[in-house]
Order: structure tokens, then C-alpha cells, then sequence
């Protein structure tokens, strides 16, 4: 497995998002979600993403099961700031100090770790000034609960005001083929910051897999049903994108997901995508795009193929959390 610099920070190229292991993908299957971890962790994708509002609660827990015994291989990522309560209600975007060193602590125990490799504050909080977040997120660093501070969904100029209290070492965005908007301005930025780029949802929620077809593919209880992107006369159109994409993968002798992944990479040393997976089978097919090279001309085709702003729909059916 290939390595990359997020920051200071030395993780494998492809990372393993955990989220579908617990929730919002329909149901899970414990055996096999910590068998595809032990799987990842023998191929040396040791990137492990996860968050406290994953379940909630229950991915961390998860999570500390399958690393139990072999901690020192991963580098393991979680996060804050989107407060649920038990029984999975949505209470909104919390920031405050006393939040975060509670939430700090809560997943520390989950997890069965003593210290956390990269704690991101996983949605920006409009209530509290991010100076007050990161101050308390340094006070983690400086009493050796965290080793690095992450940001997620934010925009450049809430990147540098958090980054001046203390650097940040990666920011988590969403980006794919199928949601280019942080080539605009977040990426131009982190690059200037020397902070690294973890795309999630680098496959689109699974729509550049191709192995959606219609809407009714989706399954029941799958948070997908109601996402802007695959209902109506956008999933149509995004459908259209993702044969484009399917027939160059053909050309190169891999698959659609293989192809998005390896366009992800190509982009450059400080850049970790972390595909979800629950399933063996999915985690090895994604494994398999280190070992695609794409040509100066294969990126020019995906270009014209998948151009910024191509997709139809936005990424959720609530952006007010976003893009802050």
C-alpha cells in the first residue's frame, strides 16, 4: 500500500470509511464489517474513519472491536460536533469547549484507545466562534488525548481562522468525480496551509460504482432514497455521467469504482480518499486502484467526461450544515 502526508501526518494512500458499517446504508452485518477492518488492516490500509454520530455511538464502539489487540497498526480518525442523542434524534451542530472535551472523552472510552490520531470537528457550529472550538480541540493536543486536529465541510476563510489556533493536518470534504466544487477554492487553499485533503464519499455514495440502475435499486430504509442526487430527472442525468465514466474504466481494463479512486489519487501526495465499505468483496475491488495508472490523456478524457459542476442535484437534501 502506497503511503501519503496529510499535514504531518503519514497515512495509506486509500483510507477505509467505517460509517456504513452502522447506519445510513441500510442494515449491517457485525461478522463481516470487522472482517473487512482485519482485511483492510492485512493489505496495509490502515485509515480508519469514523465518528461519534455514526449509530449513533455504535460505529466508535465497532470500531475499537476490530483494532482491539492490533492498535498500533492503525491510524485512527473520529469526530464531533454533530450532536444525536441515543436513540438517534438529531439535536444540531454543537461547538462549544465543554462539548468538545465531553465528546473527546466519550470516544476515547468507545474505542478502547488511550489517544485518538486525528480528531476532526466534524460540522462547523454558526453558534460558536471556531477560535473557541479549536482552542479547546488544542487543549486535547496538549494533554495528549489527540495527536492531530481535522476540520470537515468547511470553507477557506473558517480554514484559517481554526488553522491559527492550531494546525490543522487534514480537511474532510466531500470529493469525487461526481462533486468537484473544492477544486474552486478549499483546495488552492490547503495547499497554501500545507493541510491534507480526505475526500469522502469518493465513489459517490456508491453511484459510480454502477451498481445503481434505477431509483428503486437503492434499498429500504437507505438514507440514498432521499438524497437530491439519485431521485427523479437527476438520477437520470447522473446515470448518464457515470456510463461515460464506466466506458473509459472498461477501456483501462477496471472498474468504474477503481477508475473514480485512481482519478482521486493521481490528484496528488497530500490526498487520502477513504471509501466506505462493509463488505469484503467492495473493500477489495477498491484496494485494487493503487495499481491503476492513469495517463496525462486518461485525466483530460475524465475531464470532458465528468467536468465540474456536471452532477445534477445537490449533495444533501440539507445544505445548512455545510459550507461553513
Amino acid at each position: 500500500m502506497q503511503k501519503r502526508t496529510l499535514g504531518t501526518l503519514t497515512v495509506s494512500a486509500l483510507g477505509l470509511g467505517c460509517m456504513g458499517m452502522s447506519e445510513f446504508y441500510g442494515p449491517g452485518d457485525e461478522a463481516e464489517s470487522v472482517a473487512t477492518i482485519h482485511a483492510a488492516l492485512d493489505r496495509g490500509c490502515t485509515f480508519l474513519d469514523t465518528a461519534d454520530m455514526y449509530g449513533p455511538f455504535t460505529n466508535e464502539e465497532l470500531v475499537g472491536r476490530a483494532i482491539a489487540g492490533r492498535r498500533d497498526e492503525v491510524v485512527l480518525a473520529t469526530k464531533f460536533g454533530n450532536e444525536r442523542r441515543p436513540d438517534g434524534t438529531g439535536v444540531g451542530v454543537n461547538g462549544r469547549p465543554d462539548y468538545v472535551r465531553q465528546c473527546c472523552d466519550a470516544s476515547l472510552e468507545r474505542l478502547g484507545v488511550e489517544v485518538i490520531d486525528l480528531y476532526y470537528q466534524h460540522r462547523v457550529d454558526p453558534k460558536t466562534p471556531v477560535e473557541d472550538t479549536w482552542g479547546a480541540m488544542k487543549e486535547l493536543v496538549e494533554a495528549g488525548k489527540v495527536r492531530h486536529l481535522g476540520i470537515s465541510e468547511a470553507v477557506p476563510a473558517t480554514i484559517r481562522r481554526a488553522h491559527q489556533v492550531h494546525p490543522i493536518t487534514a480537511l474532510q470534504t466531500e470529493w469525487s468525480l461526481w462533486s468537484r466544487d473544492p477544486e474552486d477554492e478549499l483546495l488552492p487553499t490547503v495547499r497554501e496551509l500545507g493541510i491534507g485533503f480526505v475526500p469522502y464519499s469518493p465513489l459517490g455514495r456508491g453511484f459510480l460504482t454502477g451498481q445503481f440502475r434505477t431509483p428503486e435499486d437503492i434499498p429500504e430504509g437507505d438514507f440514498r432514497r432521499n438524497n437530491p442526487r439519485f431521485q427523479g430527472e437527476n438520477f437520470s442525468r447522473n446515470l448518464k455521467l457515470v456510463e461515460r465514466v464506466q466506458q473509459l474504466a472498461s477501456d483501462k481494463g477496471c472498474t468504474s469504482a477503481q477508475l473514480a479512486l485512481a482519478w482521486l489519487l493521481h490528484q496528488g501526495d497530500d490526498i487520502a480518499p477513504i471509501p466506505g465499505t462493509k463488505r469484503l468483496a467492495r473493500l477489495e475491488e477498491n484496494l485494487g486502484a493503487v495499481d491503476v495508472s492513469l495517463s496525462a490523456e486518461d485525466l483530460f478524457r475524465l475531464d470532458e467526461l465528468a467536468p465540474v459542476g456536471a452532477t445534477a442535484g445537490d449533495r444533501y437534501p440539507d445544505m445548512s450544515t455545510v459550507n461553513r
